[in-house]
């Protein structure tokens, strides 16, 4: 909640007249502080999503590298340090158009990206944004 305090605050602070900083860059930045294996994961994640969802923008959202449409997350990168977990997460919001039945996964856990990973996930940015 603090780093999404202080992005706010950020934002606020720079005013109308203050010089853009892109939102990407400020993703990259981020998935850069990361540890290498979570590093791995985000900057493959991060490839992917500009490929299978252009129209999604990077942003910071919680601190975490999150992909919005109309300002509005799809869809996020959360590093397994982050919390002290033992899997990174790529999660879905409300936002994204995932509704199969009464019941749908959000989130998955993610530990590596093989070839098969990376098709699902190809196919879930894709239905997200449709």
């Amino acid at each position: 909640m603090k780093e999404r305090a202080n992005e706010l605050k950020a934002t606020a602070r720079r005013g109308s007249r203050a010089p853009k900083v892109d939102p990407e860059v400020e993703v990259l930045a981020k998935i850069a502080e990361m540890p290498e294996a979570d590093r791995v994961l985000a900057t493959r994640i991060h490839e992917m999503v500009k490929a299978a969802a252009p129209e999604l923008a990077p942003k910071l959202w919680y601190g975490m590298p999150a992909y919005a449409r109309d300002g509005k997350v799809v869809c996020f990168f959360q590093s397994a340090e982050k919390f002290r977990t033992r899997y990174a997460t790529l999660g879905f919001s409300d936002r994204a158009n995932l509704d199969e039945g009464a019941m749908w996964p959000t989130s998955f856990a993610v530990r590596e990206l093989t070839a098969a990973d990376e098709a699902v996930i190809d196919a879930l940015l894709r239905k997200a944004v449709s």
